[in-house]
């Protein structure tokens, strides 16, 4: 319609939509203080939230990028619309009926039906594929559902259905609800060729939804051996509404698990999705006919609400076939991964979620998410298995080829880590690993690497730098951080909680030197009743790093509680033992990984038997940590 929008009514639409619930549908707020709220931007790639909402004032703004404005101007600026589209696709939602006047304020041009008639056509295809599944036709549907353990409940909750085989069964019943045909190929529901037919025929079919529920595409699934599409599956097209590198599957069941859990679960199926969720995996998604790439991983973190303060973690399930495997090191290879902590969950037989839950039960598939590992551990495992490690020469081309993946990795503070695991992965030096991965860091990508170069042109040996030490606040040392203010703070309530732990259960070095001051000064004990504990603990310090992390670790409060007991410490000691028992069964693993078990049998069983009493001294100090009031489980 032409004409321009009265100002009234354009200000009513600003009074209605509320800035807060608008902004919402697609970042996760948390409250900041003052009214505002928080969160990450939409706008640009961050991993710490600068993004600002003021519901009393009703505008927006980003710290980071400077983004600022309106609930209008956020619309046009996170879904690409017009002004006009804007204030339209608000006054739809938000009952505000639009009158225009004559004066254009955009030029006109030609557009496509409205938002608003694509997301009710969808909503009424779902309905209607929802009630074919209850149909005679639709018995080998049934089937494949039954057959991977989902009952009539299940298909109810996801919304599933099934696409009758008649061609043009869809297109009649849109037009009889008053959907023009024009709408209802620009939804993706109908295509045209020498007539209109249904772009699902004779298929199972999922609905895909937005983070508010709304139905935006569809997921059909091939059950018929007859069918004349060989595609096992076919997913909605791209249109004004479905944009399939931003869509996960299940993000409207998954929305406030993940928030809540502060996980994600990357599955690859709609049924993996089902089976996760319906055996209390609640945070599971997937992406929609196509790999899971940067926008993805955007949307998860805005939902996942990765606060600097917090350690949100993605977890892939692959398969551990050679196509799972490629997956994996194709997202590792993706700019996103080492954003946050990352992981891959590998069913025992390659099976994927759905199998395994058929197979083994509900407890087996959440058993599966429990057993994640990092996911770079995944790529140097994955690395390491072409290589004899029981060959010299085999150690030396596995280091130089996993130094490669080392020395790309972006967070230039994981590499150290990373290089420790390496070398206990290989069984060689730390220094020699450090020094590969420095050459592969260095190292030019030319096609004449390899030529000597001229004695005038022999560049100079680089000399040997200390690595970057990872930032004090680094969540992976949260337990180490939190047990030392404790000590610090509070040794009175800290007792001899702590009698036991010795500087190898901290893993970063500065806080390993904060423990030997502690010690020198005569340990939490001798704090007790002593005003001046926390001077004498910086006073018995050397290293400058670590006199300044003694007071910084003075002033921050405790998480947790104000008044710190010897009950709530010794969870902290448990967790602390915990992680010590967890890298020493890690460092089993690795010599176990590499030990013949027929030729080396003796010292494989030996190192079994380590292994199993280290697991069980693991899990004792998790039930230890667990069953204390206010437990850091």
């Amino acid at each position: 319609m032409a004409g321009r929008i009265r100002d009234d009514d354009i200000a009513e639409v600003r009074e209605k939509a509320r800035i807060d619930d608008v902004v919402s549908g697609y970042v996760t707020l948390k409250r900041a203080g003052g009214g505002s709220l928080k969160g990450l931007c939409p706008f640009h790639d961050e991993k710490t939230p600068s993004f600002n909402v003021n519901p009393a004032r009703q505008f927006f703004h980003c710290f980071g990028c400077g983004e600022g404005g309106d609930v209008i101007s956020f619309l046009m600026k996170v879904d690409g619309l017009t002004f006009t589209e804007a204030v339209e696709r608000l006054a739809e939602k938000y009952g505000v009926q639009l009158r225009r006047e004559d004066g254009d304020d955009e030029p006109v041009r030609p557009r496509g039906p409205a938002r608003g008639r694509l997301i009710e056509a969808h909503k009424v295809a779902q309905e209607f594929y929802a009630e074919q599944l209850a149909g005679r036709d639709a018995v080998v549907a049934r089937q494949f559902l039954h057959e991977r353990g989902f009952d009539q409940a299940a298909a109810t909750m996801f919304g599933v259905g099934f696409a009758p085989r008649d061609g043009e069964a869809l297109t009649r019943h849109l037009r009889g609800r008053r959907f023009t045909d024009e709408e209802s190929v620009a939804a993706g529901l109908v295509a045209h060729g020498r007539s209109h037919y249904d772009r699902f025929r004779g298929r199972l079919v999922w609905p895909i939804r937005e983070a508010n529920g709304d139905t935006i595409g569809f997921g059909a699934r091939r059950i018929f051996d007859d069918d004349r599409i060989e595609a096992k599956y076919l997913n909605t097209s791209e249109t004004a509404i479905y944009k399939k590198s931003q869509v996960l599957y299940g993000i409207d069941l998954a929305r406030s698990a993940m928030k809540d859990a502060q996980q994600a679960v990357v599955v690859e199926g709609y049924t993996d999705v089902m089976a996760c969720h319906l055996a209390g995996v609640k945070t599971a998604v997937a992406s929609c006919g196509t790999a899971f790439g940067t926008d993805h991983a955007r949307v998860l973190r805005r939902f996942l609400g990765d606060h600097d303060t917090t350690s949100g973690e993605v977890i892939f399930t692959f398969d551990g076939d050679s196509a799972g495997q490629k997956a994996a090191m194709k997202v590792l290879e993706s700019d996103q991964v080492f954003a946050s902590q990352t992981y891959v969950a590998v069913a025992p037989e390659g099976m994927d979620p759905c199998d395994l839950r058929l197979a083994e039960g509900d407890e087996a598939v959440r058993e599966l998410v429990a057993s994640r590992q990092p996911l770079y551990r995944f790529a140097l495992d994955n690395i390491l298995t072409r290589y004899d490690l029981d060959r010299a020469d085999g150690r030396v081309d596995a280091l130089r080829d996993a130094a490669g993946l080392v020395a790309s990795i972006r967070d230039r503070t994981k590499v150290e880590t990373f290089s420790r695991e390496l070398a206990h992965m290989v069984g060689v030096d730390l220094d020699q690993v450090r020094e590969e991965v420095r050459r592969a860091a260095n190292r030019p990508a030319r096609s004449d690497e390899r030529r000597p170069a001229r004695a005038a042109e022999t560049p100079p040996p680089p000399q040997p730098t200390r690595p970057a030490l990872p930032s004090l606040s680094d969540p992976r040392f949260q337990i180490e951080r939190e047990l030392l203010k404790l000590v610090i703070q509070h040794p009175t309530g800290v007792g001899r909680t702590t009698a036991h732990v010795t500087a190898a259960d901290f893993t970063h070095p500065t806080f390993q030197g904060v423990w030997e001051a502690v010690t020198a000064a005569g340990g939490p004990a001798a704090g007790a009743e002593d005003p001046g504990w926390a001077s004498r603990v910086r006073g018995a310090a050397t290293d400058p790093a670590v006199v300044a992390a003694v007071t910084e670790l003075g002033v921050e409060p405790v998480r947790g509680t104000s008044d710190p007991n010897p009950t709530f410490a010794v969870a902290y000691v448990y967790r602390l033992q915990e992680l010590t028992t967890s890298r020493r069964i890690a460092d089993v693993k690795a010599r176990l990984q590499r030990t013949n078990p027929v030729e080396q049998a003796l010292d494989y069983n030996r190192m079994f038997g380590e292994l199993v009493m280290l697991e069980q001294h693991r899990r004792k100090l998790r039930e230890g940590a667990v069953a204390q009031p206010g437990g850091h489980s």
